[in-house]
């Protein structure tokens, strides 16, 4: 077992394999711009989906007990998980992730159902090391997009005002998270003391656990001009630290789209959020790949369906 956490953990060659869980789906309220999201059963059912999908964050927390293994408390202070997902996840199915070492500061991760099939493959680092959303976001800025008609509007460099954010331990996040910390804490699959004030840590203190940092990063909503009312879901998510992420503590946010494309079924953009402490130090960024499903919305011309 990793310090901080009770998972168990076994080795497979130069494999980390965690046990099987069964992830908790925590979005069912879910709201955003006056409409109810994938997470939710109807909506899920409109858009022929077997179920509403746990959200693909929730997955991390299965891979930081392994790269606590790896890496000690680096892995909070200054660790990357950069994730393409691959199948959607019903609350009830059981999902396992696995590390394997690529070098003293990388390594390889996968999560799969218990049929085999795919949910995620990653690259966990620490530092500056290459991602592979990094390599994926380079891939789609060299094709051409074609024809757009939901994120027509959204140009490549425009970035938000600076805004405040936190994460108290006790408290809502919002309509597009509605439960706290607390209540994650309570469901996720892979709990630590080190989430929780008042219980020892390295810091001495609480930090944000890494499937809670894009929550914290977009818990406000990033105010973009994409058209809707439609539905979108999760395609790629990166968090990468640069310090530790405390909990109740204040940090300033910027969000800036850095892509824009398409494929078969959605119409997709990318966003790198900034998160800086109140000295100006950088202390996180999450670079998240929205997609949009174009059937979702109203106005899509039939014909490119």
């Amino acid at each position: 077992m990793a310090a901080g956490f009770d998972t168990p953990i076994t080795r497979d060659g130069d494999a980390l394999v965690g046990p099987f869980r069964a992830p908790r789906q925590m979005l069912a309220e879910q709201e955003y711009d006056g409409h109810t999201s994938v997470h939710d059963d109807a909506t899920a059912d409109k858009l022929g989906l077997p179920g509403a999908p746990v959200e693909g964050p929730t997955h991390f927390s299965q891979f930081d007990p392994l790269a606590a293994e790896l890496w000690g408390q680096q892995w909070f202070e200054r660790g990357c998980i950069s994730a393409h997902f691959e199948t959607m996840v019903i609350e009830g199915e059981e999902v396992q992730a696995t590390v394997t070492s690529t070098g003293a500061a990388a390594a390889r991760g996968i999560a799969t159902k218990r049929t085999g099939e795919p949910v995620l493959s990653a690259s966990l680092t620490l530092g500056d090391e290459p991602t592979e959303l990094g390599e994926r976001l380079a891939r789609m800025l060299a094709k051409d997009v074609g024809e757009l008609f939901i994120v027509d509007r959204l140009e490549i460099g425009w970035m938000s005002p600076a805004s405040p954010a936190s994460m108290g331990y006790d408290e809502s996040n919002g309509n597009l998270y509605p439960f706290s910390l607390a209540d994650k804490v309570r469901l996720m699959t892979e709990p630590s003391p080190w989430y929780v004030p008042g219980e020892p840590s390295p810091w001495d203190r609480a930090v944000v656990p890494t499937e809670m940092l894009s929550v914290l990063a977009h818990k406000g909503g990033v105010h973009l001009s994409v058209r809707g009312p439609a539905v979108g879901l999760f395609i790629d998510l990166e968090v990468q630290r640069h310090a530790p992420v405390f909990v109740g503590d204040t940090y300033s946010l910027t969000h800036e789209v850095v892509g824009v494309g398409q494929s078969r079924r959605v119409e997709s953009y990318w966003t790198r959020t900034r998160l800086t402490a109140a000295d100006g130090s950088p202390v996180a960024t999450v670079l998240l790949h929205q997609g949009v499903f174009k059937a979702s919305y109203a106005e899509y011309p039939a014909d490119r369906l």
